[in-house]
Parts: structure tokens; sequence; C-alpha cells
């Protein structure tokens, strides 16, 4: 009885002893999983070996193409990725499948943010984009007949610039202080009763042949190879700031040093010599 008893203490000493080595190594263990879990949700702020950048179709993916070759010089591989709508790339930005965009203005951003509780900012200027006034028909404000079919997007920062637009070549009248935020609803004198229409941008130059008048960003005044001169009567001025498009990345990529060099590339002489020898004027640098 004695030596069992006995055997039961040594016993018990050496699952004691066990524990006091077993313990330590577990901590450890745990210590290393803990760190490797933080690595992976820190992999999103890392620069991926090929940047990939978004843009609409048109101008913002030509200059973006111009902005990678620049980029190839000094050893950034950036390949852009074309869109044909405003919320896609803002989509696939939040999410982690592009890594910067070049397309939109700081109001339009914000709104996406807004809505979809995302976090994108601004870390550049990319090129000046105003929106116009085009038909196939007049060629001025006064020239508008009464009740003419007027098509502005059906987004909401563009749609209230063209709003706005509308109001500023003295077509309508909108409420005080509703800038680029108005809506239809903030219509307060028509006196030419045009029917507004909200179309999505991307097909406005299309609409211009059942429309009278169409209220067109100038990306896709370009990629439907619209005459600025002749079918546009009335456009914001090139300091409007609705007019300055953007680099976009998300937050915890806004001091990435790789990124940073791409907008800077938007800022080089290499970059406005091409933005003037393509679009003539039209479209010029945002730096």
């Amino acid at each position: 009885m004695i030596g069992y008893i006995h055997y039961m203490y040594l016993e018990r000493d050496v699952i004691m002893k066990l524990k006091k080595f077993i313990a330590p190594l577990l901590v450890g263990v745990l210590a290393f999983a803990i760190a490797g879990c933080g690595t992976n949700t820190n992999q999103s702020s890392q620069t991926p070996k090929e940047i990939k950048i978004g843009a609409t179709a048109g101008p913002h993916a030509q200059v973006a193409e111009a902005v990678a070759k620049e980029a190839q010089k000094q050893g950034i591989d950036l390949k852009v990725v074309e869109f044909s709508d405003y919320v896609t790339p803002d989509k696939a930005l939040a999410d982690g499948d592009i890594q910067l965009n070049a397309y939109q203005h700081v109001p339009f951003m914000e709104n996406f943010n807004k809505q979809n509780g995302s976090d994108l900012v601004a870390i550049g200027k990319t090129i000046l984009m105003p929106m116009g006034l085009y038909s196939n028909s007049v060629h001025s404000a006064q020239d508008v007949p009464n009740g003419a079919i007027v098509a502005i997007p059906n987004d909401p920062t563009n749609g209230g610039r063209g709003l706005a637009l509308l109001a500023k070549a003295g077509l309508i009248t909108l409420k005080d202080g509703v800038g680029f935020k108005a809506t239809v609803a903030d219509i307060t004198s028509n006196p030419k009763n045009l029917q507004i229409q909200e179309l999505e941008a991307a097909q406005l130059p299309r609409s211009l042949d059942d429309v009278v008048v169409a209220a067109i960003p100038m990306n896709y005044v370009q990629s439907a190879g619209l005459n600025v001169e002749k079918q546009g009567f009335f456009l914001e001025p090139k300091d409007e700031p609705l007019a300055v498009m953007i680099l976009a990345v998300r937050s915890q990529d806004k001091d990435n040093e790789t990124y940073k060099k791409i907008a800077d590339i938007y800022k080089s002489d290499a970059i406005k010599q091409f933005i003037n020898d393509t679009f003539k004027g039209s479209i010029t640098s945002a730096n």
C-alpha cells in the first residue's frame, strides 16, 4: 500500500514537471500562429508584383496606358484594367481586385464610400474632364425648343452635375445651394418644360439621336468620337472642381511608395505631352 501511494506521488510529480515544460512550448506555438495570422491580415497593404489600375474605356484608359509605359521604365509592372461603367471600378478597388483606379472626381468617390461603407482615398490628380451639353440639332441654349427631351447621367453626383450645368446654361433653375447634389425634385423653374431623362452615362452619346440635348462627361464624349466644337454648345469651365479627376486607392495603401510613384508619373512632362498630343486641348492635365 505504501509503495502504491509512493508511486502515485511520483506519477503526479512527473506530470507536474511535464506541464511546466509543455506550457511554455504551447504559448510559443500559439504566439507564432497569431503572428502568422497577423501577417495575412496585412497582406493587402503590401505591393503585388503586378499592380492593377482600373480605368473606364476612353481617355482615362488611354492616359493610364501611357502611365503604364512610363512606369515600366522605373521597373513598375502596371496593368490597366478597363471598365465600361462608373460603379464597378470602385467596387473592384474596395474588394482588392485592383490596387488603384483613375476615372472619377472626389464627390463621386465620397458618395461611393458613404453608400458602401468603403474607405477609398485620393493620392493624386490625373486629368481635367469638363462635362458639356451636346446636341445633334441645336447649337445654343436659346435654340432648345419647348418640351425638348434632355438626358443627364443617372448616377447621383454626375446627375446633379448635369442639372447644375443646365442651370448655368439658363435652361432651368435649381433650389439655392444644392449644387451638384441636385435632383430633378430640386428644379424650381423649367420655363421650356424640358423633359429630363436619366440614363446611364455610357449611353448618353448614343442617346443624341433620340433626345435634343444630353449632358455628357468628357470621357464618354471622347470614347464615342463626338466633336466637341460642333456638337458641344455649353461646357463647364476647366477649373470646375468636378472636372478634376483623381487617382484613388484604399486608405491602407495611401502611403505606399510605389503607388505614390505612379501618382508622380501622372504629373510628369511625358504624360502632360501625351495628353496634349492626344486630345488637342479638349482634355488637359490636372497637374
